[in-house]
């Protein structure tokens, strides 16, 4: 009688399980801290060092929904996807595709329209303005591209966004939204909510009326360095909410 040996999952495989469900999980949480929309906005996360194969949530399926199964594998070198029934949201191919096509550095990239980032993004100076220590943050790390030019489902919208980015973790698109890249799902996940929260911030400020105290540069920059020992932080924080979801919505490593 033989005897069947289970397979045991590769390296990579295990690799690309463990994405799989951080990505479902920044999902749910994008739902649990209000920053979806609809069923748009799209995040993904490179499966290869090249960063051109990536995992990207499906056409139109709302965030509440995805699971690390259904989560689609896409090669940004291969645009016949795009006339297949499995063809993703043009506007995400056009973002996202182009981004881990042009710049592998980029692992992990969050799109979306969050309430105060949005609100920012439309304002003629979108700057994030370095007011308190989550401001400060970002000083030297936000891109802004002004060149709005619709849904961004055109090869050009998405290669001026791509180089925009360049190396900046925070991309603020002008009268659009926002977009977020890391090197890690837990990375990008902290980015968004410190960013969200400083444009919270920043819009209140604004909304007094009252002159703001904007620190200097050699102040901003000193205060954006001093975040640096704490990126274990948004880890742990990461971690936690995970543990929450897995006692509330365990279905999203399915």
């Amino acid at each position: 009688m033989s005897v069947v040996t289970p397979l045991t999952p590769s390296a990579d495989q295990q690799s690309e399980q463990r994405l799989r469900e951080d990505l479902a999980a920044a999902f749910r949480l994008a739902v649990e801290f209000g920053w979806h929309e609809g069923v748009g906005n799209h995040f993904s996360a490179a499966v290869s060092e090249d960063g051109t194969k990536f995992l990207m949530n499906r056409k139109w399926r709302h965030f509440s929904e995805v699971t690390a199964s259904n989560l689609q594998l896409l090669d940004a070198n291969d645009d016949s996807i795009v006339e297949t029934p499995d063809a993703p949201d043009p506007s995400a191919w056009c973002i996202h595709g182009t981004v881990h096509r042009l710049n592998p550095a980029v692992k992990v990239l969050f799109h979306v329209h969050p309430p105060n980032a949005t609100a920012l993004a439309t304002l003629q100076d979108p700057s994030m303005k370095p007011i308190d220590l989550n401001t400060a943050r970002f000083f030297g790390k936000v891109a802004v591209d002004l060149g709005f030019g619709g849904m961004a489902d055109e090869a050009e919208e998405g290669r001026r966004i791509a180089e925009t980015l360049g190396n900046k973790p925070i991309l603020i698109m002008g009268n659009h939204g926002v977009s977020v890249a890391a090197e890690t799902i837990a990375e990008a996940f902290d980015h968004l909510y410190y960013f969200e929260r400083a444009a919270g911030t920043l819009l209140t400020a604004y909304a007094t009326g009252q002159p703001l105290a904007v620190m200097s540069d050699n102040l901003a920059a000193k205060t954006a360095a001093e975040w640096e020992p704490y990126k274990g932080m948004g880890h742990a924080h990461f971690d936690y909410l995970k543990r929450q979801l897995d006692k509330n919505q365990p279905d999203y490593r399915d």
